[in-house]
């Protein structure tokens, strides 16, 4: 199964972004979309920002991956 996670995007640095995911800092490939910039929100997969999506969407994917993860047993 392939995931891809909500990020916001918090510089962009050529071809590269720095993004925040929670409160970790991650670089992540541009290569596949245009005109992103600093304030954006994209779907993460594999180290490539592969969807710019809108804040609330981006809020929503992650509240409902953090739900699921607390819901799992163990």
């Amino acid at each position: 199964m392939c995931l891809a996670i909500p990020a916001k995007v918090i510089r962009v640095e050529g071809a590269t972004a720095l993004v925040m995911i929670e409160d970790t800092e991650y670089h992540a490939s541009l290569l596949l979309l245009e005109d992103i910039k600093a304030g954006d929100y994209v779907m993460l997969h594999a180290g490539f920002a592969i969807q710019k999506v809108d804040e609330e969407e981006a809020k929503e994917t992650m509240r409902l991956l953090v739900e699921e993860e607390r819901s799992r047993p163990g």
